[in-house]
């Protein structure tokens, strides 16, 4: 690991100033000198590898603001500080009741020492576990722009079928990010430039021609805020994770399902797909496919023929398309069968 500086900024206001820097909207996040760290459980394993490279590092800590630690639930909202560990949140039982998906996602996601030391902030900004990406000697094009991507014609199993492109194949291999993007969440943003909300499905980018830009996010902005509404699916609502083995293993394929049912009829429907997209995935083609009928088998079947539609598979992950369909109807099925 290359030496860094270690700095413990006491508020928000204090860590973005010391972030701060002209060119911070064209520097993504991840290849700026000054990087934030919460629970370090991605970040500090990348420096190890020496994928990432910061010069400085700023603690979050030991922010003062109680806020970024609450939990807070209403009516209307759920609303998660960016500080809160994602352990905390999978084990509160008003979350659990008024919105399963996200305490599931969150539990079935890494291991009990893990989810006690990473932030819900963090959590929705790890980066790909690529072991491409993750071994410098690779050429990678979201590691070094222009250098290639190894996993194209390589050992690609674990990869995106989903939302690739011809520079990046990488997968998005979180949970808790399927249930947000599903749910219609936001995410709360401060930096320099003032404070703004981002519908969570425009943080993630996908990789286009530069996979090196994982977010909307500028190098002195922090996410200090995770909200999602309560609607009439919210509680007929889950997360399924399909992987190698039961425990401490990222997803094959996943799905977040809600529903908003009449009846055996679908009002509405909220999908999202993990493990097979590099990105978070919203499956609007699948909710569409399911509008105003009723569901059974062949209407499950049929939203998820619609959901991988666009699939693009290489020699090793074709698999996940069988695998993502047959999640993904499973889900729907358990869902629909939930008390709402």
């Amino acid at each position: 690991m290359r030496p860094f500086v270690y700095e413990r900024p006491t508020s928000v206001s204090a860590a973005i100033a010391m972030a701060s820097r002209v060119d911070a909207v064209r520097v993504p996040p991840t290849g700026a000198d000054t990087q934030f760290i919460a629970g370090g459980t991605n970040l500090a394993d990348y420096m190890k590898l020496g994928v990432a490279r910061p010069d400085r590092l700023l603690d979050l800590n030991t922010l003062a603001e109680p806020a970024l630690r609450q939990i807070r639930i209403n009516d209307d909202t759920i609303r998660f500080g960016a500080l809160v560990r994602m352990g905390e949140a999978a084990d509160n039982d008003d979350v659990r009741r008024r919105c399963p998906a996200l305490a599931d996602s969150l539990k079935f996601a890494a291991s009990g020492q893990l989810r006690n030391m990473a932030s819900l902030g963090g959590n929705v900004l790890q980066r790909t576990r690529c072991e491409y990406f993750r071994e410098i000697s690779w050429p990678c094009n979201k590691r070094e722009p222009g250098s290639g991507c190894a996993a194209m014609e390589g050992s690609n199993r674990q990869h995106a079928v989903l939302g690739t492109s011809n520079a990046c194949i990488a997968t998005y291999h979180g949970d808790f990010a399927q249930a947000l993007v599903a749910l219609d969440a936001t995410v709360e943003i401060e930096g320099p430039r003032g404070r703004r909300t981002l519908a969570f499905a425009k943080l993630h980018k996908r990789p286009g021609d530069t996979p090196d830009i994982e977010t909307d996010l500028a190098a002195d902005e922090l996410i200090t805020a995770i909200e999602v509404r309560l609607e009439r699916w919210s509680s007929r609502s889950r997360y399924l994770k399909i992987r190698d083995r039961e425990s401490y293993a990222f997803a094959l394929a996943s799905a977040a399902v809600a529903l908003d049912m009449d009846g055996e009829t679908v009002r509405s429907a909220r999908i999202a797909l993990g493990g097979v997209a590099t990105v978070p995935w919203r499956a609007r083609e699948a909710e569409d496919a399911l509008q105003g009928k009723v569901l059974d088998e062949a209407a499950a079947q049929e939203a998820a023929e619609a959901a991988f539609a666009d699939a693009r598979p290489r020699e090793h992950n074709a698999f996940k398309i069988p695998l993502g369909k047959r999640t993904l109807v499973r889900a729907l099925l358990e869902t629909r069968d939930m008390k709402g």
